[in-house]
């Protein structure tokens, strides 16, 4: 058996996976309500990482218990976790301070501060990134704003590596994959960053044990082992940031996959080949779970708001009183492409990366009183977040991604047909849904560090596949609606 973990804002999932015949033999989460988020100030997020490890024994008591068999059986250990946050550790291992989590957005003026300093060229060609409101950000705040605790630290890890650390008895180690999402690594001198340790006074003893992503990167001590029922010696063989993790999860590994998803905001996570970034800066850019000084692969990540939040919008506000997403889907596929000129742009869930963090909110353009109904209002919207997904793709081209593939879990908007064949004809690229999740996904994971799977093609050689979706025969309407909403979208920025 394989274990994996999920350490999420909301909660800790665990799976088991046979590694066998791939199938998840069960799953398990902890709480069942959403973990508290520490909000001492407006615009701070923070979490104990006591908490991370509370629930994550709890989920592997959860997840024994449904399996109805014993953890001594598993034979690695996967982590993936929510990316960014920071944990201050002193030498004996104890966080000093609460974790500044992901959408903690106190740092962003040291980010922009070191990205003036620095020099954006600088950044951009060594980070691939802005500092921005990432973990080497939020460390630089607390040196200023902590100084006392700053002295006291003697490694800083993000939520999986401490986590990894709480499963070994000690054992600090870090990731390429993780230092570049921090903003700590330079991928032109393929080390870390000397520019940014330089600029924030931070020295480089602080950075943990550097180690491989798939790899036996330690071994489950013998008390945790007694605690969670697993055999001492079990190796830790796999950690990853959530959404290279959610790649992973899909088996995107390769130069020019896509791995996408529909929830409130949705997410755009491409495979590039070659060292690159958006002069722009509007997608991030990190090193993805199977880059290496050899093999150059990396996640270009962008995120748009206001997606799905639309279509929640819409069902709460337009949709006939009692519709399901499923009848809204249904209405909506009664309208021409192109909702009959109708274009909606989408992006009024706050400021947006892929528009250089502008805010534009979303609008209703060309409606006509005496042709548009609900249904159009409907269409119009899966068609703007549809069309959102393609900018950014766009932007993916422009560094030399040749997009081929897109890979969805079955699950969210990409439950509905329309969507799916919008994006496939616009983007002129297949779509592949699987059912799969990110706690499965660092099970294989674990699995290919441990040298169970010689490669992904082989961990994930039994993910099942619910379909696939080609671009319309003829995807000159679906092009000509795109066009319309790139006009309408260039008329606001």
């Amino acid at each position: 058996m394989l274990l994996g973990y999920d350490i999420g804002t909301s909660s800790v999932k665990a799976s088991l996976v046979d590694s066998k015949t791939g199938q998840t033999i069960a799953s398990a989460q902890y709480p069942d309500a959403e973990a508290p988020i520490i909000s001492r100030q407006a615009g701070w997020a923070e979490q104990e990482p006591q908490m991370w490890w509370d629930e994550l024994c709890q989920a592997t008591v959860r997840v024994a218990e449904k399996a109805g068999r014993s953890l001594k059986d598993v034979k690695a250990i996967g982590i993936s976790y929510q990316m960014h946050g920071l944990v201050c550790v002193d030498k004996d291992c104890n966080p000093l301070r609460p974790s500044i989590i992901w959408c903690d957005g106190r740092a962003v003026p040291y980010g922009n501060a070191a990205f003036e300093s620095i020099g954006a060229d600088t950044c951009l060609e060594h980070l691939l990134n802005s500092p921005g409101n990432f973990t080497a950000a939020k460390l630089a705040w607390v040196k200023d704003n902590e100084p006392e605790l700053f002295t006291k630290i003697d490694k800083i890890m993000l939520p999986g590596d401490y986590i990894a650390m709480r499963l070994s008895g000690g054992c600090r180690q870090t990731t390429v994959s993780g230092l570049s999402e921090g903003m700590f690594w330079d991928f032109k001198n393929k080390e870390v960053s000397k520019d940014i340790m330089n600029y924030f006074g931070f020295s480089e003893d602080m950075i943990p044990e550097i180690v491989p992503t798939f790899s036996v990167q330690s071994v489950v001590c013998p008390e945790v082992a007694d605690e969670l029922g697993l055999a001492a010696g079990t190796p830790v063989a796999y950690r990853g940031g959530d959404q290279p993790n959610n790649a992973l999860s899909l088996n995107v590994m390769k130069p020019g996959e896509i791995a996408a998803t529909g929830g409130t905001s949705g997410v755009v996570y491409g495979v590039l080949g070659e060292v690159n970034y958006d002069k722009l800066s509007r997608v991030n850019t990190f090193a993805h779970v199977n880059h290496t000084d050899d093999q150059t692969r990396l996640g270009v990540l962008l995120c748009i708001n206001g997606t799905g939040i639309l279509n929640a919008w819409m069902k709460r506000n337009v949709a006939p009183e009692g519709s399901s997403y499923g009848d809204m889907n249904q209405m909506a596929d009664t309208v021409p492409v192109g909702s009959e000129g109708l274009v909606i742009i989408p992006f009024g869930n706050g400021a947006e990366r892929i528009l250089q963090n502008e805010e534009i909110g979303c609008s209703i353009n060309g409606l006509n009183f005496n042709i548009h109904k609900k249904a159009h209002l409907l269409r119009a919207a899966q068609e703007g977040i549809v069309f959102s997904f393609a900018y950014g793709m766009d932007i993916m081209r422009q560094m030399g991604m040749e997009i081929k593939t897109i890979k969805a879990g079955h699950a969210n908007m990409f439950l509905n047909p329309m969507f799916r064949t919008t994006l496939a004809s616009v983007t002129g690229a297949d779509i592949e849904l699987y059912e799969t999740d990110g706690s499965v996904g660092a099970a294989y994971g674990a699995g290919i560090g441990a040298g169970i799977y010689k490669d992904s093609d082989e961990a994930f050689q039994t993910l099942k596949h619910i379909a696939t979706i080609r671009p319309e025969a003829d995807c000159e309407p679906y092009k000509a609606a795109y066009q319309r909403w790139l006009e309408c979208l260039q008329s606001k920025i």
